[in-house]
């Protein structure tokens, strides 16, 4: 047989091969690609399947049991473990106002697991009144949802000869630095709301601070000082007792629990505003679709007729809003307290 025969027979054969071997490889690509292909849903679910964790989730708050924050917190609870599907349980980590509690938050794993009912005490006003907190609300936390708000009741002696916001003006201007005003503690909301009248009514009141509002109240009450600013739920019995006497709510507006008693900006000092105000929050680096999640459950917690009869039974009121509505707000607040501490000089003791 010829060479050349041979040859070509060789090479039809390795030709005959190599393309049955490219006819596979391609076979086994187009198939490879459809696979995957098909996975890419699966994958795709899989990187969107964000939830929070199948374990109990702290909601963690900063002051003891039976405080304001402390129900609030637990009134809500299982609204929010209802709609998440998840049980909720509060956690109270009390101590320095809410800051270590906070500061346990802002550094806690941001999977969900663990969010917080704040107050203004332990995120704005302790911002502008500390420079050295161990957290930064601005940066370590994302505002979740407002949850309400607590009014307090500027009170006076019984016979202190002033009846409403602008008769106390009057008398304070024409007697400047003989007034005084007491207060739970040096730096908290009841003497901030003090600070804000003074600065705002362009009045000289001397700052009396206590270890705790219930002394506070007592000596307004024996008159042995003139003004308060007390929660409004507990400040709020010893007026219908006539132990007290009432001046204006401090909220933007009237609380539902005492709708017959005016606000300050109402009755005589237009613009002030001075509430404790609640939120949650979870720390700062959690996955938007967490937050969002967390903001619906509370938000439907609160607009419950129910939840709403309880707030107004604790002298609270709701407050609703998005996560960037409740952003904004913060940094509003923050920006009030910081101006205010900087105009009258004050610090954290």
């Amino acid at each position: 047989m010829p060479a050349w025969r041979i040859t070509s027979d060789h090479f039809l054969q390795s030709a005959t091969r190599s393309a049955y071997h490219t006819r596979r490889m391609i076979s086994f690509t187009r198939r490879t690609a459809i696979a995957g292909l098909s996975l890419l849903p699966l994958a795709s679910a899989r990187a969107q399947a964000v939830d929070f964790p199948y374990r109990p989730l702290r909601f963690v708050v900063g002051f003891p049991p039976g405080g304001p924050n402390d129900l609030l917190a637990r009134i809500i609870a299982p609204g929010i473990g209802e709609r998440l599907k998840r049980s909720v349980v509060v956690e109270n980590r009390a101590g320095a106002n809410g800051e270590i509690a906070a500061n346990s938050v802002a550094k806690a794993p941001p999977d969900g697991s663990v969010f917080m009912l704040g107050s203004n005490g332990s995120t704005t006003i302790a911002a502008a009144l500390n420079r050295n907190l161990p957290y930064d609300v601005r940066i370590d936390f994302a505002a979740v949802a407002p949850v309400g708000t607590n009014p307090m009741l500027l009170v006076a002696r019984p016979n202190l000869p002033a009846n409403d916001v602008a008769e106390l003006l009057a008398l304070a201007r024409s007697k400047p630095g003989k007034l005084n005003g007491a207060s739970a503690g040096a730096g908290g909301a009841t003497h901030l709301a003090l600070e804000l009248f003074k600065s705002m009514g362009k009045v000289d009141i001397v700052h009396v601070p206590y270890k705790g509002g219930g002394p506070a109240m007592a000596d307004v009450m024996a008159g042995m000082v003139d003004l308060y600013f007390g929660g409004l739920s507990t400040a709020l019995p010893h007026v219908k007792t006539g132990k007290l006497g009432a001046l204006g709510q401090t909220a933007a507006m009237r609380s539902a629990a005492a709708p017959d008693i005016p606000t300050i900006a109402e009755a005589g000092l237009p613009g002030y505003e001075c509430a404790i105000s609640y939120g949650v929050f979870l720390p700062a680096a959690t996955p938007s679709v967490l937050i969002e999640r967390l903001h619906g459950a509370v938000d439907a917690t609160i607009r419950s007729p129910e939840i709403a009869r309880k707030f107004i039974e604790l002298g609270a009121d709701p407050q609703f809003g998005t996560p960037a509505e409740f952003s904004a707000y913060i940094a509003n607040d923050l920006a009030k307290w910081a101006r205010l501490a900087k105009e009258a000089g004050l610090k954290a003791e």
